[in-house]
């Protein structure tokens, strides 16, 4: 009778084991979630670029004529004093004569030398026609006066002297063109680069408009350069202002006296400023993915003391927070615990151990959080990256 009952029992006790074991294996298992509270802190909407410094002003030096330039003996970083000599330019250098090109300037020498013998010979030819007809002149004029010739053979002899007179100035002249043809044809052969220019020649020195420090030279070595062309920059790296390029659609909400925080320039603290101007003119720029862009120049002004960001130089990296709007006590939780219901936003609280489903007003959201106006009370825990296995009422775990 007693084994009757204790078979009994073992029979009813493992009956119970595996019905309990087949409900608890049809029992939804708690989906594990991974949450986040809602906190009141400080709370910022910002527009986040990556900028440069740059000097306020900027003196570019340029050639003011082409000409060969001597070496800069300064270096950038020097400083430089108003209207110091930083730059001299020398005329430019004679070209190289091929053997081609010197026996064509030694056969014009040769040959300007014959046409200035030529004309020499010419000159005295005509210095004594004209020193004849002066004296015939002088002889007319005796004989006219006391009455032995007539007035006709007088007027002859004076025009003949003038004739003469006149071919001596010319045959004169054409000896001194001759003579500076013969200058000109033996410059090319004097004025070789082969050879050199020889004696004192003309210089143009570049000074500078203002004091500074050189921040960058175009041209180190000496060597040929044309009007116009940038030589050395100016400035004072201790006027910085910083420069970011920003998309159009985030520059309409940025404007003069917002606030900056320039972050990762390399110092320890980030530095503050604000912006000074955002230009009126856009300009197109391809992105890294091969985008076009319209992006919009922001210049803003460092207002942390001058001490702790003087290791700053020109066109150095910062990156620039523009504070678009900012509270000092915000409710606010993970943006990625939003999601859309409708035209609405909601999320997830975790409460007891399930999910419940809230409706949500949302205000100021800055990508990372957002802030809560109505929905959700502080202190509550709001499930991240919900996925579509969760659900309202649904039991879950911190994973």
């Amino acid at each position: 009778m007693q084994a009757n009952v204790r078979r009994r029992i073992a029979v009813i006790t493992i009956m119970a084991l595996v019905i309990a074991a087949v409900v608890y294996g049809f029992m939804p298992r708690p989906v594990p979630v991974d949450v986040a509270k809602a906190v009141r802190d400080p709370f910022r909407v910002t527009i986040e670029e990556e900028g440069k410094t740059r000097v306020e002003d900027r003196f570019v030096l340029s050639a003011p004529v082409s000409g060969y330039m001597r070496r800069v003996e300064l270096d950038v970083g020097d400083r430089v004093k108003e209207r110091q000599a930083v730059v001299v330019l020398e005329p430019m250098r004679s070209d190289v004569l091929d053997p081609r090109r010197r026996a064509e300037a030694e056969a014009a020498v040769s040959a300007a030398k014959a046409v200035l013998s030529s004309a020499e010979e010419n000159a005295l030819a005509a210095a004594a026609d004209a020193d004849y007809a002066r004296l015939r002149l002088e002889r007319n004029r005796k004989l006219f006066e006391q009455g032995y010739i007539a007035r006709d053979i007088f007027d002859q002899a004076e025009s003949e002297a003038k004739r003469t007179g006149a071919n001596r100035l010319s045959a004169e002249a054409a000896v001194k063109t001759a003579r500076s043809d013969l200058e000109r044809a033996k410059a090319v052969l004097r004025y070789s680069a082969a050879t050199g220019t020889g004696g004192n020649i003309e210089t143009v020195t570049v000074r500078t408009p203002v004091s500074g420090r050189i921040l960058k030279k175009h041209h180190e070595s000496e060597g040929v350069v044309n009007a116009g062309e940038p030589l050395i920059d100016i400035g004072d790296p201790s006027l910085l202002e910083v420069e970011t390029e920003v998309l159009s659609a985030d520059a309409v909400n940025i404007g003069p006296g917002t606030k900056v925080i320039f972050e990762r320039w390399g110092g320890g603290d980030p530095l503050n400023g604000t912006v000074k101007i955002v230009e009126p003119a856009a300009f197109t720029k391809i992105s890294s993915l091969g985008v076009e862009e319209q992006r919009v120049l922001v210049i803003s002004d460092i207002t942390s003391p001058p001490e702790s960001w003087q290791r700053l130089g020109d066109r150095y990296r910062v990156e620039a927070s523009f504070i678009i709007w900012e509270g000092k006590d915000v409710l606010q939780i993970p943006a990625s615990a939003l999601f859309r219901k409708g035209e609405e936003w909601a999320a997830f609280v975790m409460k007891n151990g399930k999910a419940r489903l809230r409706e949500l007003e949302v205000g100021h959201r800055n990508g990372l959080t957002a802030e809560i106006l109505a929905g959700i009370s502080e202190g509550e825990t709001v499930i991240i990256h919900p996925d579509d296995s969760i659900s309202d009422g649904v039991r879950v775990k911190v994973r």
